[in-house]
């Protein structure tokens, strides 16, 4: 199987290949500057500049070298934070100094795995497994008491902040439908964003504030696997009827993260070939 990490331009629809590898890896950040991509694999972080020629460079996590594909990037561009199961047997968040260095626990419940981080930088929104299925959790981001801002749901995952902090924009699954929703920082006035035949995952708000960016499965796909045809769509941050951007083999490793580059007219992602 080979990877190639991309670069979609909005405005155009053009597909920019920026690596291949046969290397399995997931999940590109956009970093602050626009100057790289984040992306891990093989349970390890990698820096890939955008400019010169694009490498996967390993970036020092520490102890941490069991990395999953939820990490990012703090709205000051100085720290990194990772989902980790070295220490615990299972994810558990951390965040560590931008150019690498000694990973800082954060979560104290496992597992927990780090979806958005707040405009301001001082809260964390994540997944995590407390009973009998996933909710959205948030704490400060530099540790603390976690809050449960989901209750009803079969399954919730993928929490994403709206730049203007003002929402969370989420994937929740309710009467076996996968759908994308959002709700007020502290869990209020719930809404279901989209109600259609497929199954919905990863909303990302792009830095404008216009636009949801995220991955949209076949009807009848359980959970959000790897390998399958899928299709990258967006729609506008205020709701409305979706469009599809792309078709692509991917699912699991292709925008889990958020993936927007910051002046919002491009963003990037993983999808896969045999």
């Amino acid at each position: 199987m080979t990877s190639e990490l991309c670069i979609f331009d909005v405005a155009s629809g053009d597909v920019r290949t920026l690596l291949e590898t046969d290397r399995l890896i997931e999940a590109p950040n956009w970093t602050p500057d626009s100057g790289a991509l984040i992306v891990n694999g093989d349970g390890r972080l990698f820096r890939v500049a955008l400019d010169g020629n694009p490498d996967l460079a390993e970036i020092d996590t520490g102890f941490a070298v069991r990395l999953n594909n939820d990490h990012g990037i703090s709205p000051d561009g100085k720290t990194l934070v990772i989902s980790d199961s070295t220490e615990e047997g299972a994810s558990c968040i951390y965040t560590l100094p931008f150019g690498g260095g000694m990973p800082k626990r954060i979560t104290g419940h496992v597992p927990s795995y780090w979806h958005g981080w707040s405009p301001d930088g001082t809260m964390l929104a994540y997944v995590g497994k407390r009973d009998a299925g996933f909710d959205i959790f948030t704490c400060p981001a530099d540790g603390g008491a976690e809050t449960c801002l989901t209750a009803g749901f079969e399954h919730c995952d993928g929490p994403d902040y709206t730049p203007d902090g003002k929402w969370i924009w989420f994937n929740g699954e309710r009467n076996g439908r996968m759908q994308l929703w959002r709700m007020r920082p502290d869990g209020g006035a719930l809404e279901q964003m989209t109600d259609d035949e497929r199954v919905n995952w990863f909303p990302h708000p792009s830095p404008d504030g216009e636009s949801i960016l995220y991955l949209a499965y076949e009807n009848g796909v359980e959970g959000h696997p790897r390998d399958h045809d899928v299709e990258l769509r967006v729609m506008p941050a205020s709701g409305g009827k979706p469009r599809t951007l792309l078709s692509l083999f991917g699912g699991q490793g292709t925008i889990n993260v958020p993936c927007w580059a910051p002046h919002s007219s491009r963003f990037a992602f993983v999808r896969y070939r045999a």
